[in-house]
């Protein structure tokens, strides 16, 4: 009787460890079929408010009929001309776009906790993201410019040293390249700067600041909904020095992750994504497709 018993457990516990050998094994092909799935996505962390770059809305297609994207984990889609480029560079490598909105406060912290691999959202390579980040080669390039009030005190102004001692508010979007250049205008005041350009457009309008530091894509895509703002592009004689790094537009990676930048700008290559005329043309159509709320 007792040897029934014993023989009865060791079966009862080889059939136990059985099953949870082959439970692990299968745990194992799970997790193999998910990096295979992730090696397919080319998840793309960006701010989707950031109107021409990226922005949100609701609808699947925009009002020419582009193809938003669906934003991820959201009932919300994305458009503009990051998700533009992005598509484009997913088609090519044959890869699924996944688009995660983030706040620009926090896109690079989000990106190295891995919530996705790269940063497509009109981000300046500056020298010290440069410690930080891998880049590719520019996919877009802008000219910065100066936001004032429509009919305001500094309508007029059409170079930087006439804004020296107006004692003037001035404002621009946190965490960016365009920091450093707040203190080229002597006498001025800093004023708040804002998570988002949205909010730096409305400080202009409201009277909170006088001049805005900004791109000139994004400028423009604010005046097209906003007739208070007023876009001066200053004398080339007379304008902020060192905003150079700002000017170039370029994809990062995780610093380590260099595969990915070099896939990307293999991607890049492929489609002539160097011709300056090919990405002018295309933001000029996004920045025409943006909703009004944008």
């Amino acid at each position: 009787m007792k040897k029934t018993l014993r023989k009865i457990i060791t079966l009862a516990m080889t059939g136990a460890m059985l099953v949870t050998s082959l439970t692990g094994c299968g745990g194992a092909e799970k997790t193999t079929e998910a990096k295979k799935s992730d090696d397919k996505v080319l998840k793309v962390g960006m701010e989707c408010a950031y109107a021409p770059f990226n922005w949100t809305q609701d609808t699947e297609t925009t009002p020419g009929g582009f193809k938003a994207v669906k934003i991820y984990g959201s009932e919300f889609y994305a458009y503009g001309y990051d998700v533009a480029v992005a598509q484009k560079l997913a088609d090519e490598l044959g890869m699924e776009l996944e688009i995660h909105k983030v706040e620009w406060s926090s896109i690079g912290t989000s990106m190295d906790a891995g919530d996705y691999d790269c940063i497509i959202a009109g981000m300046g390579r500056t020298a010290e993201r440069e410690k930080s980040y891998s880049f590719t080669t520019p996919y877009y390039y802008r000219d910065n410019c100066i936001v004032v009030k429509e009919g305001g005190k500094y309508a007029d102004v059409t170079k930087l040293s006439e804004l020296n001692g107006t004692g003037c508010i001035l404002t621009t979007q946190l965490g960016t390249g365009w920091i450093p250049l707040l203190d080229q205008v002597e006498g001025a005041s800093v004023g708040t700067n804002f998570e988002t350009t949205s909010e730096c457009f409305m400080a202009i309008t409201s009277g909170t600041a006088d001049v805005c530091i900004v791109d000139l894509p994004t400028a423009k895509s604010a005046a097209l909904t906003n007739k208070d703002l007023k876009i001066i592009e200053l004398d080339e004689s007379d304008t902020f020095t060192g905003d150079d790094e700002m000017v170039n537009v370029c994809i990062a990676t995780r610093k380590d992750d260099t595969a990915l930048r070099d896939k990307i700008q293999g991607a890049m290559d492929k489609l002539g994504w160097n011709d300056k005329a090919k990405m002018d043309e295309l933001m000029s159509t996004v920045i025409n497709e943006q909703p009004a709320a944008n």
